[in-house]
């Protein structure tokens, strides 16, 4: 695909996006497993678990941050989320008249395992990080404007929505990220018990436990452990654990109306003194003020 087909492929996908939400923020559609998102202004950083997914940018610009790396997504490029990560994202071009516009595909673990049976293995990354971002190739863009279309088409959309979204994955597979889709559906190897690690800390974040321990869950010494972890996450365990912690106490001041102390009991900190120094560390702000900032903003706080 030239630049200009590629460039006109782009505008379509913008506006059936465009043309289906006309609010900022994230919106479901008739399509399973596919989300929308608008923003008209660029935004504040936002912290969030981001799932396993490919997420598309069809207009405007955002970045998102995991650990110590930063991804910059522009229009035609894709990125790609193999385990449940704690990240920021942040619209970082976006105007009322062009605003920021992205395609999410959650990623369906039977249809990929099904696909990549069948689709020959790609040579494994150097480099295993559970996130990526690369330039969406002609086929892959033409499939998900055909995805796309469908939204105009409801009566096609239960016999052709399955199709299309086979014929995404079916790209990824068969692309660069080809070698890291595939952790999402192994049972064996060193992602696979990364993968487990991961799982493991989001369901007990809130707990206390050492390294000793999380490796026995993953099936991993250690050293072996902290390494692969590290490699896949950007992080160390417990620095995952800590952003964990401080997404879910944020997201409960904002829901609940609840103070900083009991918001950081509720999500494991002994004192809340550290809770609010590592909070603001993180979020830029002490928890009072940035919660205050939320509410009083919340078009800036859509996330990306």
């Amino acid at each position: 695909m030239c630049d200009g087909r590629r460039m006109e492929t782009l505008t379509e996908i913008a506006a059936v996006i465009a043309r289906h939400v006309s609010k900022d923020g994230f919106h479901a559609t008739p399509i399973e497993r596919v989300t929308i998102a608008r923003s008209s202004t660029v935004t504040m950083p936002m912290p969030n678990v981001y799932r396993p997914q490919m997420c598309l940018v069809a207009q405007g610009q955002k970045e998102v941050t995991l650990g110590d790396r930063t991804f910059r997504y522009a229009p035609g490029r894709y990125g790609i989320v193999t385990y449940d990560l704690p990240a920021t994202g942040q619209v970082v071009e976006a105007t009322p008249d062009k605003p920021y516009l992205c395609l999410f595909l959650d990623f369906d673990p039977l249809m990929l395992g099904q696909l990549a049976l069948r689709v020959p293995p790609p040579e494994a990354p150097r480099q295993p990080l559970g996130k990526t971002v690369s330039d969406a190739g002609a086929r892959l863009l033409d499939a998900a404007l055909r995805l796309l279309r469908l939204l105009d088409d409801p009566a096609a959309l239960p016999v052709l929505g399955p199709l299309a979204e086979q014929e995404i994955l079916y790209h990824l597979l068969a692309g660069p990220d080809g070698a890291r889709m595939r952790h999402i559906t192994s049972s064996q190897g060193r992602m696979a018990q990364v993968g487990r690690a991961i799982a493991w800390i989001g369901q007990n974040f809130r707990e206390r436990f050492s390294i000793e321990q999380l490796a026995a869950q993953a099936g991993m010494s250690p050293s072996s452990l902290h390494e692969h972890f590290r490699a896949v996450t950007a992080m160390t365990p417990l620095q995952f654990q800590k952003q964990l912690r401080l997404q879910d106490a944020r997201s409960l001041m904002l829901a609940e109306d609840i103070d900083t102390a009991t918001a950081a009991f509720l999500v494991g900190y002994e004192s809340p003194s550290q809770f609010s120094r590592e909070y603001r560390r993180h979020f830029g702000e002490p928890p009072a003020r940035d919660i205050a900032r939320l509410r009083a903003s919340p078009g800036l706080a859509v996330v990306a």
